[in-house]
C-alpha cells in the first residue's frame, strides 16, 4: 500500500464512521474540499491521522459537535440574498397566491432562517386569507431543533428590511431576535436527508434549496436537482442560491424563469 493510498483509505474509513455516528454521508461531498475541510479541524487539536480523530469523534460528544458545524456548514442569515427576496415577493408570491395557498420547502434549511424569511415574505407580499406552509428540512439533527426554536444573533439579521424584521420577529434581551408566534404558524422543521429520502411529486409550490447542492459531486448535484424539480408542482418554482447552477434545467425538468430561478412547465 502506499501512502497515497493509506491516505485515501482514512479518509474513507473518516466517511464511514461519521456516516455511523451521525447518520451524515461525506462520501457524497466533493472530496478534495471536504478532505482539506476535516483535516485542517483535526490538526487544530494535534491530530494528523484521520482514524486516530475518528476516535476521537466516537469518544468526545463536544468534539463530534464542533466537527459537524465544521462540515455541514450551518451559515445562513434572515433575507440572505436580499435581491432573491425581492424578486420571490413581486414576482413569484403573487403568481402562486392565485390558488389561495402556498406550500414552500426550504430544503438544506440550516438554522431556520431561509425558512423564516420565506414565511415572513409571503405573509407581507401575499392577498389577505393567503395560507401559507413552509416546511424546512436538514440532515443535521442539531440545527432543526435550534430552527424550531426561532432564535437568531444580531449578526444574522443585518441583511433584514428593518419594518419587515420588526413586524415578523421579537427582540430578544441578548439583542437577538426571535420569530413570533404569528410568523411560526404554518412553519415546521424536520430531519431530512436530500440524498436518500424518497420527495412526494408535485408536494410544493416553490421549493427553495440555496448554497448545498454546491458542495456535492457532479453527479448528485443533477440528481438532486431533478428531485428537488419533481416536488415542485406543475406552474410552480425551484430557487437555488446565485452562486449555484443546473446543469441542464430540461433533464431536471424545468425552465429558466429568472436568473436562479426555473419553473416547472
Amino acid at each position: 500500500m502506499t501512502p497515497e493510498t493509506a491516505v485515501r483509505d482514512d479518509y474513507l474509513e473518516l466517511c464511514k464512521g461519521v456516516r455511523t455516528l451521525s447518520g451524515i454521508d461525506l462520501s457524497r461531498y466533493k472530496r478534495v474540499q471536504m478532505e482539506r475541510r476535516i483535516r485542517t479541524h483535526a490538526r487544530r487539536i494535534g491530530v494528523t491521522d484521520l482514524n486516530e480523530y475518528l476516535r476521537v469523534l466516537r469518544k468526545d460528544p463536544a468534539e463530534l459537535d464542533s466537527f459537524l458545524d465544521r462540515v455541514t456548514i450551518n451559515v445562513s442569515s434572515l433575507w440572505r440574498s436580499p435581491e432573491q427576496w425581492k424578486l420571490m415577493a413581486e414576482e413569484l408570491v403573487p403568481e402562486l397566491a392565485k390558488t389561495g395557498r402556498i406550500r414552500i420547502w426550504s430544503a438544506g434549511c440550516s438554522i431556520g432562517a431561509e425558512a423564516y424569511t420565506a414565511a415572513a415574505v409571503c405573509r407581507d407580499a401575499a392577498p389577505a386569507g393567503t395560507t401559507v406552509t413552509v416546511l424546512g428540512t436538514d440532515v443535521d439533527r442539531r440545527v432543526v431543533k435550534t430552527a424550531a426554536i426561532g432564535e437568531f444573533p444580531e449578526s444574522a439579521a443585518t441583511a433584514a428590511p428593518k419594518a419587515a424584521l420588526q413586524k415578523h420577529f421579537d427582540r430578544m434581551p441578548d439583542g437577538g431576535w426571535k420569530a413570533n408566534a404569528k410568523l411560526k404558524q404554518g412553519v415546521r422543521f424536520e430531519t431530512g436527508d436530500l440524498l436518500e429520502d424518497r420527495v412526494r411529486p408535485a408536494q410544493f409550490d416553490l421549493v427553495i434549496c440555496r448554497n448545498t447542492v454546491i458542495y456535492f459531486t457532479a453527479p448528485d448535484r443533477d440528481m438532486l436537482h431533478a428531485k428537488l424539480a419533481s416536488a415542485v408542482r406543475p406552474g410552480g418554482f425551484l430557487m437555488i442560491g446565485p452562486t449555484e447552477r443546473v446543469a441542464s434545467p430540461a433533464d431536471a425538468g424545468v425552465e429558466n424563469f429568472r436568473p436562479f430561478v426555473f419553473r416547472r412547465p
